[in-house]
């Protein structure tokens, strides 16, 4: 068979499974982000359709999937159905790169990092053109929130990605997962203390969650950017949430946490169980603190992560060119 034949194979299955993935993902952690909330707040949480409310998810998805979607006056027609679609298409290209062991990859390549950083840009700019074309006062204020927060956040990000890209010499995920060793001593998180802190604080910014979910803040915006959306559209932002929560909880996995790496052997079991703990520490925070004023959101980026990752990549360069 012809070599490129397979190629086009292998994208299309990984893609396929990655979809599944993606949907398992998110009908799996709506439930236990609902379960976790109640526990914290000393309810039940989701207890009726099914043992514990576990089917609750799929049952709203079927209501979602069914609902009509009803357009605002007035409204960009084209741009009010791109934007839902176009916060979520890009992120399945995003996955293929992910290195969930060593040996199960969708797409490997030696610039993995740089293709995700360069997909990673269209979650903005959906959330912006569905701001937009809804027409709405509320949508345009969390849309313009949201961009802002977008752009002040994913430098520090970066910053931090770097820092751990330059300690190994490449911008390969594969190279930088295998580079870490089984033992928690010897990954990432250990060499690069502030970058993984300043990981931390950019997870919430990049993803919109609480403290820093500005661009919907229901008590000041209604919904924000998606207002105005319903049905499948609602749907898709919402699926695309939780899945840019997984998408950077695998990237906190792999370079810093060791990745596929762990006693007992490298195996995919460890990727998933340590990118479900950070999805964990995620929603805990969602329901432990406030929301954070929009001044107060951008001070942290600008005033502190900014400079102190810009100090730790300079650091990182200066003992790497030591060593």
């Amino acid at each position: 068979m012809d070599i490129n034949l397979l190629v086009v194979i292998k994208l299309l299955v990984s893609l396929t499974l990655i979809i599944v993935l993606v949907v398992a993902n998110s009908v799996i952690m709506v439930w236990l982000e609902r379960k976790m909330a109640g526990f914290i707040q000393r309810r039940p949480g989701p207890y009726e359709v099914g043992p514990h409310g576990i089917f609750q998810t799929i049952v709203d998805s079927v209501k979602l999937l069914t609902k009509q979607i009803i357009l605002p006056g007035n409204c960009d027609r084209l741009l009010f159905f791109l934007g839902p679609i176009l916060s979520i298409f890009p992120m399945f290209l995003m996955f293929l790169v992910i290195p969930f062991s060593p040996w199960l990859t969708g797409l490997k390549t030696e610039l993995s990092l740089l293709l995700i950083l360069a997909f990673a840009g269209f979650e903005g700019l959906a959330v912006l053109i569905g701001g937009w074309a809804s027409n709405n006062k509320f949508s345009l204020i969390g849309a313009a929130r949201a961009v802002s927060q977008t752009v002040a956040y994913e430098i520090p990000l970066i910053l931090a990605f770097l820092a751990v890209a330059f300690q190994h010499g490449t911008l390969d995920l594969v190279a930088i997962n295998a580079a870490q060793g089984a033992w928690p001593w010897q990954w990432n998180i250990v060499t690069q203390p502030l970058a993984f802190l300043i990981f931390l604080i950019c997870m919430f910014g990049e993803t919109n969650r609480a403290p820093f979910d500005l661009p919907e803040g229901e008590s000041e915006l209604t919904g924000g950017y998606h207002t105005e959306y319903s049905g499948m559209g609602f749907a898709l932002y919402f699926l695309a949430e939780y899945t840019s929560m997984l998408l950077v909880s695998f990237l906190g996995t792999i370079f810093f946490l060791g990745g596929s790496e762990g006693p007992g052997g490298a195996g995919v079991w460890w990727t998933f169980l340590k990118t479900g703990g950070l999805m964990i520490f995620i929603i805990w925070v969602r329901w432990t603190y406030p929301r954070v004023r929009f001044d107060q959101l951008l001070n942290i980026n600008w005033k502190w992560l900014l400079p102190l990752g810009l100090l730790n990549l300079w650091l990182t360069a200066a003992i790497m060119k030591v060593l």
